[in-house]
């Protein structure tokens, strides 16, 4: 099951929104088959596996066991159930690390399995399994995307200079890990006032992969046509209070789209369930500050990340965020910046 989960990180990144998928076929005691799910619309990990036998060896698929991080699907999506290529191979044994959360699996896969005379053993490793597909875990049992805030601060704990002055704070390395967690995330989030003063491209050119989905609070839509964030690097979604653009994910395209909100309901809910519509996994979230406060005083994030540069003190500044209810799970340090990682003690 480790290697399951090795496997199925390969994809980070790539699969959303379906989730990360390793596959790994064993008899008596050798892997002679092993996969995962590669890209979105594309073959499953059971079926990468399973293609992946010599053909010295498919006569022992008959008497092997099958170890799959997730539930096999028993459903069609973009690809056939995998539950039917599992059966159709005659696999007898299938260890499963937990059961899929999405309500057209959600222990359909297992129970066609067991219907079929598979023996099936689950919860292997479960904790993990589920920690590794936390975005598709919360997406599918609190109906919300998975909620990541990141900022950098100096070493006196402020984000910006005087008068909002912009402030260079992470290094060069640092910027590039930066730009990896933005490749891992279905979109990435912005207010107004940062939109605005750093023009920022919000894409992930420092690191290789695909571009999140850009989304502005800005509700007067006060950013020129001029912005970067209008380019067609990806599409960029305006939470505003005047237009709307947008009914499902289908409406989607690079560049500008538009998505009305009201002034009579909290701005975080209304992104938060717009991103849940159109079907956005997880999200990071860069600022500013207000945004980010919001975020944590209604208590709606999982994951924190703060860079801070130990060399840097600016003294007078804008202060950064008071982070609550978080308990520090990991730190790291890249030169002079010490990154901590929190986690929500109360989701």
């Amino acid at each position: 099951m480790n290697r399951c989960l090795q496997l199925a990180m390969l994809a980070a990144g790539h699969v959303a929104p379906n989730p990360m998928v390793g596959a790994v076929l064993v008899h008596n005691g050798r892997i002679i088959g092993e996969g995962y799910h590669r890209e979105y619309g594309k073959a499953h990990a059971e079926v990468n596996c399973i293609e992946s036998v010599a053909e010295a060896d498919k006569h022992l698929i008959v008497d092997s066991t099958l170890y799959v991080n997730l539930e096999p699907c028993a459903h069609f999506g973009k690809t056939p159930p995998c539950t039917d290529v599992i059966i159709k191979n005659n696999i007898p044994n299938v260890v499963v690390g937990s059961v899929d959360p999405f309500e057209q699996v959600d222990g359909k896969g297992i129970e066609r399995l067991r219907q079929a005379g598979v023996e099936v053993i689950t919860g292997i490793l479960e904790h993990e399994c589920k920690k590794l597909n936390r975005r598709f875990f919360t997406f599918h049992t609190k109906h919300r995307p998975f909620i990541i805030l990141k900022w950098a601060q100096t070493v006196d704990s402020k984000i910006a200079g005087i008068a909002d002055k912009r402030l260079l704070i992470s290094g060069e390395l640092t910027n590039r890990l930066v730009h990896k967690w933005r490749s891992e995330e279905g979109a990435i989030l912005v207010g107004t006032t940062t939109a605005l003063s750093d023009d920022p491209q919000l894409n992930n050119r420092l690191w290789i992969g695909k571009n999140p989905i850009r989304l502005v609070v800005d509700v007067d839509l006060k950013l020129p046509a001029a912005s970067r964030i209008f380019n067609t690097d990806a599409p960029t979604i305006i939470f505003n209070l005047k237009r709307n653009t947008i009914e499902s994910s289908d409406d989607l395209h690079a560049g500008p789209n538009y998505y009305q909100v009201t002034n009579d309901v909290s701005a975080v809910h209304q992104v938060l369930n717009a991103c849940y519509r159109l079907n956005i996994q997880s999200i990071l979230v860069e600022g500013g500050r207000r945004l980010l406060q919001s975020f944590i005083d209604e208590n709606l994030w999982d994951e924190t990340r703060i860079i801070t540069n130990q060399n840097l003190f600016v003294g007078e500044g804008l202060s950064a965020p008071l982070l609550t209810n978080a308990s520090q799970f990991l730190s790291e340090q890249i030169d002079h910046d010490t990154i901590g990682y929190y986690k929500n003690e109360n989701t």
